[in-house]
């Protein structure tokens, strides 16, 4: 086994920082936001709580909305480090370092050249981001979907060429889409079996379906999934009815949880999440969508056409699928975004090739010229002939500036829906023009092409540095129940009981996770007989005292940012 050279440490050690940064740095500056953060917390919790690997619960009742490997993993991270923000957000981080080093050593494997861009732009795309700092069941998902197709293809081209091996490919498919299982049901295996359909269909391959349908893989992944399927389904008779039938077809054919969107609504969406590669992405399947609209078949007949191929079906199918859905959350068509990552790092590895030099060449130095530093100094000067168009590189430049700008308002969007003004509105605006100016001249130079990823990654580092430091405080008085459960305990740091009257499920189930503790709901009648803290919405102090005659109501304190009165109110 070699060594790594110098400079594939040096490119270990960016992928590695890059990473780090973009998915740990202030993990845990704001608190759980949502309803879905603070619950699978709360969930996760519960069931390390009670040593049970089987059946989620939230409150003490069985909770079965999503499969278990989030939990699992969440369990874990507790366990290791406490309970806490960043440790419920923990998972999600870890499983995109897996997922942009799947793709690192994918490419390495199967696109030498373009592995570094690869996994720099996957880890660097807003979607990728800010689902890793999630704790959700959207990350475990999109990373085990991600892999699984990965593993496909490369079990799929030495299928395509005739060779025999790479059967351990096809087992880490069925493995990986047997995790995805436990992330977040049927949808893993149906949509890879329908990208890898609608592929082997235009390929006109249709060995591969039977090479595919593999019976040591299907055991595989009947092992790895079904044993924990079968035990909730033996303690939850509720389970298959509730998990199948309520909150996998009927939320895709009803609007059973008020989440209608129109048709339309992951375009935008996706464009979004691919941010700020979306450019770039956009020139990338328009040349692709082109050839095969010329060329046909024969476009489809080299390994980088298939794979090209490959990658936009990936792309398009979950954002098709999940439009037709009439239940939509972004989160939804994560998955696709890997695909998008992959189309732009193969858009740059064809834009090098041009100039007739791979990157993998550079980085060891190796090539047509000779060894060592005079042929690694050849290969740069081959690669520099190739170059961004003029006007992708400066749109692109200008991209990342209004990344960088939105960053530095994104405080005064949150509080006062509107850009902010003075010195720092005028800092944030120079600070984006300048990044908008200097990677346009560097996209537009002879290094455009081998500078590209790095240039803007530095524009996606600012701006997450950015987002920490001046946003997470804001997101974290608005946006999070931990600054109102703080205030909570200031006032009784026993656990009293605690009630809610007319607040949004959001803060209802961040109260249960900070406080772990159940929340009692005045409009439903429940109203403790013992003293007890009530959480209401502002100016609700007439309303609270007729809900609760005869007993006294003390103002405590008030939360402005969320709009939300703090109570004592006395026993019976």
């Amino acid at each position: 086994m070699t060594q790594p050279t110098n400079p594939q440490i040096r490119v270990y050690a960016l992928l590695a920082a890059a990473c780090v940064f973009l998915f740990f740095y202030g993990l845990g500056d704001f608190g759980l936001i949502g309803a879905d953060e603070p619950r699978y917390a709360q969930v996760a919790r519960e069931m390390l709580s009670r040593h049970d690997w089987i059946t989620p619960t939230l409150q003490g009742q069985p909770w079965l909305e999503k499969p278990v490997l989030y939990y699992w993993q969440a369990m874990l991270s507790f366990r290791l480090t406490g309970v806490s923000d960043e440790a419920a957000r923990i998972p999600s981080a870890i499983d995109a370092v897996i997922l942009v080093a799947a793709i690192y050593l994918f490419l390495r494997r199967f696109r030498r050249g373009s592995e570094l861009d690869g996994g720099i732009i996957a880890a660097s795309s807003a979607g990728v981001i800010g689902f890793a700092r999630a704790a959700a069941t959207d990350m475990p998902l999109a990373a085990t979907f991600s892999i699984a197709l990965l593993c496909w293809y490369a079990w799929y081209e030495g299928f395509a060429s005739g060779s025999s091996k790479g059967r351990i490919y096809l087992g880490g498919c069925y493995f990986f889409l047997a995790l995805g299982t436990l992330a977040k049901g049927p949808v893993a295996p149906g949509l890879a079996a329908v990208i890898i359909f609608i592929f082997i269909a235009l390929k006109r391959d249709w060995r591969a379906i039977s090479g595919s349908l593999w019976t040591p893989g299907i055991a595989l992944y009947l092992a790895v999934m079904l044993p924990w399927y079968v035990a909730v389904q033996l303690r939850n008779p509720q389970f298959f009815r509730f998990f199948i039938l309520e909150h996998n077809l009927a939320r895709f054919s009803r609007d059973v949880y008020h989440h209608r969107q129109p048709f339309w609504f992951y375009v935008p969406v996706f464009l979004l999440a691919m941010m700020p590669w979306t450019l770039v992405l956009i020139v990338a399947v328009a040349g692709r969508v082109r050839a095969l609209w010329s060329q046909g078949v024969k476009a489809l007949s080299s390994a980088d056409d298939s794979w090209q191929l490959f990658l936009l079906i990936w792309m398009i199918v979950p954002v098709v699928f999940f439009s037709a859905s009439q239940s939509k959350l972004p989160g939804y068509i994560l998955p696709a975004v890997p695909a998008g990552a992959l189309l732009v790092a193969e858009y740059l590895a064809v834009q090098r090739r041009r100039g007739g030099v791979v990157e993998s060449d550079i980085v060891e130095g190796q090539g047509s010229e000779g060894q060592g530093s005079e042929g690694r100094s050849a290969l740069i000067r081959k690669n520099n002939e190739a170059k961004l168009s003029p006007l992708l590189s400066v749109a692109h430049g200008i991209l990342c500036g209004l990344l960088v700008l939105v960053a530095f308002s994104a405080a005064s969007i949150i509080m006062q829906r509107r850009l902010p003004s003075g010195t720092f509105a005028y800092i944030g605006a120079a600070v984006a023009a300048f990044a908008a100016i200097g990677i346009s001249a560097a996209l537009s130079s002879r290094v455009g092409v081998r500078l590209f990823t790095r240039v803007t990654l530095a524009a996606v580092v600012i701006s997450v540095a950015v987002m920490i430091r001046i946003a997470a405080p804001v997101i974290d008085a608005t946006q999070s129940a931990r600054p109102v459960a703080e205030r909570i305990q200031l006032f009784s740091q026993e656990p009293v009981p605690v009630a809610i009257y007319r607040i949004n499920r959001m803060q209802e189930y961040g109260l249960e996770f900070y406080l772990d503790r159940a929340m009692q709901m005045y409009e439903a009648g429940n109203i403790p007989a013992s003293a007890h803290v009530l959480v209401a919405a502002q100016n609700t102090q007439v309303e609270v005292a007729q809900l609760v005659p005869g007993r006294r109501v003390s103002y405590l304190t008030s939360i402005p940012a969320q709009k939300l009165d703090l109570y004592w109110v006395g026993k019976e």
